[in-house]
């Protein structure tokens, strides 16, 4: 029988390499995911990214947007997308304020079409783009100047004021 205190030490080290291996499978979530995407196994790529995006993962909550808006391995609604995208952009990741940008811009899933907003999601993406995502970068920096010409002076100022004001969630 063992005592106590061996006892303790056995659940410290079996938590800790839980834990260790809860970092790795993440990453190794993220990398099967994208093969099954690739693959064009949308189910899967779907039953993976679909509990990360639940729990918070704003890059899974991104590509699951993705689906959505396009429809693969999930029925195409580009409400779900949005929501998803929306979760996304408030935590600070670029591609999904690109993404709620855009369909701000165009009243896709979040009607009726809002510039303001289109423009201060455009904005912050274009602000956390790197260089990594150049295209991404030139695109939205260009989507933003065509959204620009349609509005107004004061929807502008009202856009960066909203800018300037705005935080990452948690």
């Amino acid at each position: 029988m063992k005592c106590p205190f061996q006892i303790a030490i056995m659940l410290l080290f079996a938590a800790m390499q839980v834990g260790a291996a809860a970092a790795q499978s993440l990453e190794e979530q993220m990398r099967a995911a994208a093969g099954a995407y690739e693959q064009k196994d949308f189910a899967a790529a779907v039953g993976i990214w679909r509990p990360l995006a639940a729990a918070g993962n704003a890059e899974a909550q991104t590509l699951l947007g993705a689906l959505y808006w396009s429809g693969e391995g999930v029925p195409r609604d580009h409400a779900e997308a949005a929501k998803w995208y929306l979760r996304a952009a408030e935590k600070g990741y670029a591609r999904a304020q690109n993404d709620i940008g855009f369909m701000y811009g165009f009243g896709e899933g979040v009607p009726p079409r809002d510039d303001v907003l289109a423009y201060k999601w455009l904005t912050l993406a274009i602000e956390r783009y790197t260089a990594k995502n150049q295209d991404r970068l030139d695109q939205a920096v260009k989507d933003r100047a065509t959204l620009a010409n349609r509005m107004s002076p004061a929807q502008i100022a009202n856009a960066e004021r909203l800018v300037r004001q705005w935080k990452p969630t948690p």
